[in-house]
């Protein structure tokens, strides 16, 4: 019994007893009462009565009438006149009780009340005529504690519900701050880590103090592990100068953009250089010159988050590149970016000669073949000397075929009819074990064709709107697969979703609909979706805890750190991207950054996993660092 129902419990109970005990106290006084107030009146008329029989000088006659006058008052059970010789002279009597017209029988047989006689003497002058005795009815005795019985039970009553008023108030006083620890430590449970007010109630008080101490503590750690998990990044991924990553990481990062499921298809390669970088560094001076490129940097960062773009870095002394999507021309995107350059650059080093050249690309296609192309156009640009720009003007990849409205109409159709395929990418443990399968989901958009991956479509499903109903059709064909085969599956879902006010009440429904398969239910949230949409992931949490409901973060790793709040997300797993994982087996430092990855999520109760592993070395490397599973590519 929780201890609410037990405070309730004591006190309807002591309620109770008080009522019960101060009713029976009632009325055996008054019972008491009504037996002295009896008798005294029984002794009373006796002496009143035999008073006038002893006026009447011993005459039979008016002895009987005087008794006969008082009897037929009708309060009496019995009137009786016994001579001195121990004749009886005069007997009245009627043994009807009146009280049960207005009295239930068995309060009168719960309640006795009894009559004691009045005895008097009656005299004529010196000489006795005898004894009487005077015996009253009790009913009237039986109505009046009846009616006071009623009186006081209802004011007893009515004070009972004053005090359980009273009680209800006081035990929500004391129920609101423990309900708020219990919630507080249901959320520690779940990953989530709140403070509450300490309530005024010393005890409690003092409770509710040591749980927020714990929670302020767990949070310290986090941040503390999460400073170092983001100086770990740093200085495996970063240009020490810039803060870019270098030529390795951004390759890594360029390469999976290339090759996911998911995102916009294609995009924008742009490469910037420094002309002569040697020769400034000479001239200017080493201070210069790093002002020069940390300017250059902060340009690009500044581009890179104005166009939604999702890599930069430093390739080299003076290379400097930046993948967005498409946004217009190429040679208009390219030339923005040289006149910002310009702009920012010329106040530090107005010596500093910089070209800008621009490929675009199509998912599918190799990273050397798009860098390529981009020193084609860069070695072009170089050639015709300071803030030139040039595009390359071929295509590396194949365009879509259809426009906007044609896309709308046939991804609506194929999530209408359902001709959609969810593929099978396993997650395994160390040991082998199956942990989930990854379900990418492709579309049939021509019925004449087979199933298309999601780079070819997912770019015009993000710009029309129809995310959210491609993520309903996953998750439904998960949920059904799942019941088939008990298999557990793992669904991306899409920001966009999250956007959409009305996803999560109708994906709740389907999970409705599915209880069982839902506990083998796993959802991914993109890392940036945590960092620039925290509210709806955690709101996501929060609304599919209660279905047992897995969800959890993927192509996570550049950004945890950024995520101020995680520990209150309340997720449960980890997907690093493959940008982060490649080459672990070979760099210590990007060992030690996934190491330090893995130990702050293992505190905050958090799986960890790889996507993408695509060498032998770099799984036993990941095993090494503690990561909970992998899926190779």
């Amino acid at each position: 019994m929780s201890l609410i129902r037990q405070i309730w419990s004591l006190l309807l109970g002591t309620v109770f007893i008080a009522f019960v005990g101060s009713f029976f106290v009632w009325m055996a006084s008054s019972r008491i009462y009504l037996e002295t107030q009896l008798a005294v009146k029984n002794s009373d008329n006796a002496q009143a009565l035999a008073l006038t029989l002893s006026q009447q000088h011993g005459d039979p006659a008016l002895m009987e009438l005087a008794v006969a006058a008082q009897f037929d008052t009708g309060y009496y059970r019995s009137i009786r006149l016994t001579g001195a010789n121990g004749k009886l002279l005069i007997d009245r009597s009627s043994p009807e009780d009146t009280a049960g017209r207005y009295v239930p029988g068995w309060f009168v047989r719960l309640t006795p009340i009894a009559s004691a006689p009045g005895v008097a003497q009656v005299s004529d002058g010196w000489r006795s005529l005898g004894t009487l005795e005077v015996v009253s009815h009790s009913s009237f005795a039986h109505i009046q504690l009846w009616n006071g019985s009623l009186q006081t039970g209802m004011l007893l009553l009515i004070v009972g519900v004053i005090a359980g008023g009273l009680g209800t108030w006081g035990v929500r006083r004391l129920q609101r701050p423990l309900q708020a620890t219990a919630e507080q430590a249901q959320a520690l449970m779940e990953r989530r880590f709140i403070t509450v007010k300490e309530p005024k109630v010393p005890e409690l008080a003092r409770l509710t103090r040591a749980m927020n101490a714990v929670v302020e503590r767990l949070r310290a750690v986090f941040d503390e592990q999460a400073t170092q998990v983001e100086a770990l990044r740093v200085q495996a991924y970063c240009d020490p100068l810039t803060g870019l990553s270098h030529r390795r990481h951004f390759l890594s990062q360029f390469g999976a953009e290339l090759s996911r499921h998911e995102g916009s298809g294609n995009g924008v390669l742009l490469l910037a250089r420094v002309m002569h970088l040697a020769e400034l560094n000479r001239d200017l001076g080493h201070a210069r010159t790093d002002r020069l490129l940390q300017t250059m940097g902060q340009t690009l960062t500044t581009v890179l988050k104005a166009g939604g773009g999702e890599a930069i870095g430093r390739l080299n002394g003076s290379d400097f590149s930046l993948s967005l999507p498409p946004g217009g021309s190429l040679r208009d995107q390219a030339e923005d970016v040289a006149q910002r350059l310009r702009q920012a650059c010329s106040g530090v080093a107005g010596e500093a000669a910089i070209v800008v050249a621009g490929v675009s690309w199509q998912r599918g296609v190799k990273v050397h073949e798009v860098l390529s192309a981009a020193d084609e156009a860069l070695a072009r640009a170089e050639s015709r000397g300071a803030y030139s720009v040039e595009v390359f003007e071929g295509e590396v990849g194949q365009r879509a075929l259809h426009g906007e409205d044609e896309w709308r109409r046939r991804i609506s159709m194929a999530v209408a009819e359902r001709r959609g395929q969810l593929a099978r990418l396993a997650v395994a443990a160390r040991d082998g074990q199956l942990i989930h399968h990854e379900s990418p989901l492709s579309l049939q958009i021509d019925l004449q064709n087979g199933f298309d991956a999601a780079a070819h479509w997912m770019p015009l499903a993000l710009r029309t709107g129809l995310m959210p109903a491609v993520d309903e059709l996953a998750v439904g064909l998960a949920l059904e697969q799942i019941a088939s085969d008990g298999l557990p599956r793992c669904i991306d879902l899409s920001p966009a979703s999250l956007a959409d006010s009305g996803y999560v009440p109708r994906l709740r429904s389907q999970l409705t609909a599915s209880p069982r398969a839902a506990t083998k239910l796993w959802l991914a949230v993109a890392e940036s979706a945590a960092v620039e949409r925290f509210e709806l992931v955690r709101e996501l949490c929060k609304q599919l805890r209660p279905f047992g409901v897995q969800v959890g973060l993927d192509h996570a790793g550049e950004r945890l750190a950024r995520i101020g709040n995680l520990v209150e997300l309340g997720l449960d797993f980890i997907k690093l991207d493959a940008s982060v994982t490649e080459g672990v087996s070979t760099d210590a430092a990007r060992a030690a950054h996934i190491r330090g990855i893995a130990s702050m999520a293992h505190g905050l109760g958090l799986k960890v996993y790889a996507e993408d592993v695509a060498s032998p070395d770099d799984a036993k490397a990941l095993w090494g660092c503690g990561l909970d599973g992998i899926r190779t590519a």
